[in-house]
């Protein structure tokens, strides 16, 4: 009766059973894990990011191994732990490991991921947790002073915009006809055409236009190779385009910070490489600057008989039938420069730098002749198993018939006689 008074009391404050009986935290023998802190801690500091890993990242009880945790797109590593510790921890600067930066109206967003890839313990080849890469974003609001700390001299952000400005990277790609991405593979047939785009990630920089000033093909990597082939002088004019190649600058630009240009495809008649790379000298100047002679963009028409630039006026390309653009006799040295510049080093700059794609590889040069030879060494294998056969065939036969012969002789056939009557 007490029992059943305690049930009827317990429904009618708490309205059930659940709450009565709570359920234990435990069930089949195998205790549920309970979290006492998150399994991830990021701290975006003025100039570092710190983000603090749980080894029970996933909440199950397995701890994952510090070796399998890596931050961002250069797959930074943690710093040193202890089997003791049950954290993992990253001190990074903002702009290390690959991380991203983007400016919007409000704020600047430095955006990475931890990335888990769990690995095989000694001979196993298993694994017991999953893969894993979680996001991860800073934001600093533009507006105000961010830093508690005094307002240095002028100097400083003189000092900073120099290191900002030795951050750009300059590319050079290979692209796919549509100039939608980078190339697959690099196999060229001749009569193709090859798609080259040249760009600068300027990062947090002010707008800058990019200029190919020169650009030199070789054999191999070693721009002062020989053979080699001249590509784009002068200061930007594309002087492939004068022989009889369509090769000619792209207009109008994706973007001030990009310039894309075609090249149809050759290959060195005197050398037996299938192989060719291309450097090219590029610079930037600030995007409102005008173009000029020193400064330029221009391709050579056949129609017209006469240069064009992608952004100017027509009279900056004059200088490319003259040969000379600027500095007279500068583009002319420009591949021994090259050599003396690579020697006394360019920390200091900042506006431009050489960049190689390659190897462009033309398929059916180095091969031909191992090809031909190959198809008649198998032609003559090939004849020579057919003459195999039809000799062995015509001695079987002749065998054959020689003991049909003998057999014939050694075995008279007898035929009967009648008598009459």
């Amino acid at each position: 009766m007490a029992l059943s008074y305690g049930l009827f009391i317990c429904l009618l404050l708490w309205g059930s059973m659940e709450l009565c009986y709570p359920q234990p935290l435990w069930q089949g023998g195998a205790r549920r894990p309970v979290r006492s802190k998150p399994p991830l801690v990021v701290e975006c500091l003025e100039a570092q990011l710190v983000v603090t890993v749980s080894k029970d990242l996933f909440g199950t009880g397995k701890l994952v191994r510090p070796a399998d945790l890596t931050l961002g797109p250069e797959a930074c590593e943690p710093l040193v732990s202890t089997d003791m510790d049950d954290t993992v921890r990253f001190e990074v600067g903002l702009h290390e490991c690959g991380n991203s930066v983007q400016v919007t109206k409000d704020a600047l967003v430095y955006s990475t991921f931890l990335l888990h890839k769990p690995r095989p313990v000694g001979n196993l080849s298993i694994v017991r947790t999953n893969n894993a890469e979680v996001p991860i974003e800073c934001r600093f609001p533009r507006r105000g002073n961010v830093s508690s700390q005094a307002i240095l001299p002028t100097w400083v952000p003189f000092k900073t915009t120099v290191f900002s400005e030795e951050k750009l990277v300059f590319s050079l790609h290979l692209m796919e006809e549509n100039w939608s991405a980078k190339k697959r593979f690099p196999t060229f047939q001749l009569g193709d055409i090859a798609h080259l785009q040249a760009e600068v990630h300027t990062g947090s920089h002010v707008p800058l236009r990019l200029f190919v000033d020169h650009c030199v093909a070789t054999p191999t990597p070693d721009r002062n190779a020989s053979p080699y082939h001249t590509i784009v002088d002068f200061n930007g004019c594309l002087v492939d385009g004068l022989s009889d190649a369509s090769s000619a600058f792209k207009a109008p630009r994706p973007g001030p910070e990009t310039l894309q240009f075609t090249v149809d495809v050759f290959h060195f008649a005197n050398d037996s490489r299938n192989t060719v790379y291309i450097t090219c000298h590029l610079k930037v100047t600030p995007a409102d600057r005008v173009p000029d002679q020193l400064n330029k963009a221009c391709s050579f028409s056949k129609s017209s008989n006469s240069w064009s630039p992608v952004e100017g006026t027509a009279d900056i390309c004059q200088c490319c039938n003259e040969g000379s653009c600027g500095i007279p006799g500068r583009s002319r040295r420009l591949v021994e420069q090259w050599h003396q510049s690579a020697s006394r080093g360019r920390r200091h700059v900042t506006e431009a730098a050489d960049v190689t794609v390659g190897p462009l590889i033309f398929l059916g040069k180095a091969s031909d002749h191992g090809v031909e030879g190959s198809t008649s060494s198998f032609t003559s294998v090939m004849l020579g198993l057919g003459l195999a056969m039809v000799v062995t065939l015509t001695l079987a036969a002749i065998v054959l018939a020689v003991a049909r012969r003998h057999q014939a002789a050694s075995h008279p056939v007898m035929c009967p006689v009648y008598a009459s009557q």
